[in-house]
C-alpha cells in the first residue's frame, strides 16, 4: 500500500486526463445529441431517417470497436489523430447516439397539447421549444443523462488501450514498476467510486431542483 500511496501524484495526473476526456465527451455529446434529438423529433422526414440510422448503428457497436476504428482504421483513408483526440472523438460519437435517444424520449413524453397551446397563443416554433417543451422535458432528460455521464467516466478507462495515459493506464504503469497490483487497484477503485458517487449526488440534487416542473 505504501508504494501505491507514494505513486498518488502520478495517479492524479492520470485522473486529470480521465476528467478531461470525460468533460469534453459530455460537452460535445450533449450539444450535438440534443440538436439531433430535436431533429429526430421535429425535423423533416429525411433528417429523421438519417439520425435514426446513425443512432441505431452507433448504439449497436461496442465502444471499444469504435475507439479502435477511429484510431487504427481512419488513418487508412488519410485521417490521422493523436491518441487523446481519437479517444474523445470515438467516445463522443458513441455518447451522441445515446443523448439523441434521451432527448427524443424526453421531448416525445411531453403531451402534444402543450405544443398546440403554445401555437395557439402565437409563439413561434423555437419559442415553444425554449419556453414550453424544454422545461418540461428537462425533468425526464436529466436522470438518463446523468447515468450517461457516469458511464462516460467509467468507459473512459478503455482509452488506455490506445495509449492515452489516463487513470487506468497510470495504474498499470505503477503496477509494472512496483509489482504491487492489489494496493494500486484498491486506490483506483476508490478514486473511480468517488467520481461516480459525486455524479450520483449531483443527479439527485438536479432532479430535486427541477422536480417542481409539471405539465
Amino acid at each position: 500500500m505504501e508504494a501505491a500511496l507514494s505513486s498518488l501524484p502520478y495517479l492524479m495526473d492520470g485522473l486529470l486526463v480521465t476528467l478531461q476526456v470525460t468533460l469534453l465527451v459530455v460537452v460535445f455529446a450533449t450539444i450535438i445529441g440534443v440538436i439531433l434529438g430535436v431533429g429526430i423529433s421535429y425535423g423533416p422526414l429525411w433528417l429523421r431517417i438519417l439520425v435514426r440510422i446513425f443512432s441505431d448503428f452507433i448504439r449497436g457497436i461496442p465502444v471499444l470497436v469504435l475507439i479502435f476504428f477511429v484510431y487504427y482504421g481512419l488513418p487508412a483513408i488519410g485521417i490521422n489523430m493523436e491518441t487523446f483526440t481519437a479517444a474523445v472523438v470515438a467516445l463522443s460519437i458513441f455518447k451522441i447516439s445515446h443523448v439523441i435517444e434521451n432527448t427524443r424520449g424526453a421531448i416525445q413524453s411531453v403531451h402534444h397539447g402543450q405544443m398546440e397551446a403554445g401555437q395557439a397563443i402565437g409563439l413561434k416554433f423555437h419559442e415553444r421549444l425554449i419556453y414550453i417543451i424544454f422545461p418540461i422535458a428537462l425533468r425526464r432528460f436529466l436522470p438518463p443523462w446523468i447515468n450517461s455521464v457516469a458511464d462516460t467516466a467509467k468507459g473512459s478507462a478503455l482509452v488506455s488501450l490506445i495509449g492515452v495515459v489516463d487513470l487506468m493506464l497510470a495504474m498499470q504503469k505503477v503496477i509494472g514498476r512496483t509489482y504491487e497490483a492489489m494496493p494500486v487497484y484498491i486506490v483506483g477503485l476508490i478514486i473511480y467510486f468517488i467520481i461516480n458517487y459525486c455524479l450520483s449526488l449531483s443527479s439527485r440534487k438536479l432532479e430535486a431542483k427541477y422536480a417542481f416542473i409539471k405539465e
